[in-house]
């Protein structure tokens, strides 16, 4: 996050890209990435887990690894006591 002051009112500005998708994913991937994510049982925490994923959702580990962190950053998603994260929105969206 950046804080921008301006002039004596000090106005602050807060320009924070954490709820921004990774660039170049549109909405239609990350549920598209959910709905793959929940056929794993939404955890992604090993390479047994983002491979058929990405294969699902048609996505590199880059892309895949970035959806992760925006579902992070955004509550869409968990961090996993032993490593990893766990998706909680879309398909893998805890029930009642």
């Amino acid at each position: 996050m950046r804080a921008i002051w301006i002039g004596s009112g000090a106005v602050l500005l807060a320009l924070a890209a954490c709820d921004v998708p990774p660039e170049g994913t549109t909405p239609e991937d990350i549920a598209r990435f959910e709905a793959a994510a929940a056929t794993i049982g939404c955890d992604m925490v090993t390479e047994a887990d983002y491979l058929p994923v990405e294969l699902q959702a048609g996505m590199t580990r880059e892309q895949s690894q970035d959806i992760v962190g925006f579902l992070l950053r955004t509550d869409r998603a968990v961090r996993l006591e032993g490593g990893g994260a766990r998706i909680t929105s879309g398909p893998c969206a805890p029930t009642a």
